[in-house]
């Protein structure tokens, strides 16, 4: 039996999940589309855009199934933080060039979840959104897709740029929140096919969840809000981000 399936663990996911959709839905109008596209069984990544610090709180409502997050270690030096995540069964991560051994641990230990068929979320970018926009992916996720051949399922989250928990105006969680009952929606797309393990499937996989991920964030032009010399105005998406893996 494994941790995915460990009744105890389920019923501390189930309800974060239900504490965390009653929290959403009292401060934003939340809509969710597609989340019946997560395939129900089997090793699944899912990756999305990184807009805010409570991204998985969103993520975390979306899915059917208990997620297994990837977060950056650094929240692991709060003792409360520590023991939720550790309970939560979230998977440490840190740059190669801040701690090589951290990431490698990090990359074993998504595989071995997806090894065991559970659903792993994964923010290829590596770091929140600057400016609205969907930042180059750091090389994990070829690691890991190329390693394990799993389902790869692309989501989007549309709205929150520009909120209190954003990088909006410069450091998140700086200033007073200025709007209550935003709309966001999180859209999940279908899952794309494994590679076959070649380095070319691999690119291509890469690029596709990119190319999906940027689609189901919205249009040009979304909901999104950010700050520029004291307006809120509607901040431009760009959809289409270089693919380094481009000639």
């Amino acid at each position: 039996m494994t941790h995915d399936t460990t009744l105890s663990y389920r019923l501390w996911m189930l309800g974060l999940r239900l504490m965390g959709r009653a929290l959403l839905h009292a401060g934003y109008r939340l809509r969710i589309e597609g989340a019946e596209q997560v395939p129900a069984t089997g090793g699944v990544l899912v990756v999305s855009n990184h807009v805010t610090f409570h991204d998985w709180l969103f993520l975390g409502v979306a899915m059917k199934r208990p997620p297994r997050f990837v977060m950056h270690q650094h929240h692991w030096q709060f003792p409360l933080l520590r023991a939720f995540f550790e309970a939560s069964r979230v998977i440490p991560i840190a740059p190669r060039r801040e701690d090589p051994d951290a990431l490698d641990r990090a990359l074993r230990s998504i595989d071995e979840a997806l090894a065991n068929g559970e659903l792993v979320v994964l923010y290829p970018e590596g770091t929140m959104t600057p400016n609205g926009q969907l930042s180059p992916f750091r090389p994990g996720l070829d690691r890991v897709i190329a390693k394990r051949r799993v389902p790869v399922v692309p989501v989007g989250i549309s709205g929150l740029f520009g909120s209190f928990f954003s990088r909006a105006r410069g450091a998140p969680m700086s200033g007073l929140p200025r709007r209550f009952r935003a709309p966001v929606t999180v859209r999940v797309g279908a899952p794309l096919a494994p590679t076959d393990g070649s380095h070319a499937s691999v690119c291509s996989l890469t690029d596709a969840s990119r190319a999906a991920i940027a689609r189901l964030a919205g249009p040009a032009r979304d909901k999104s809000y950010e700050i520029e010399q004291g307006r809120e105005r509607l901040a431009p998406w760009a959809p289409e981000v270089p693919s380094r893996h481009a000639a």
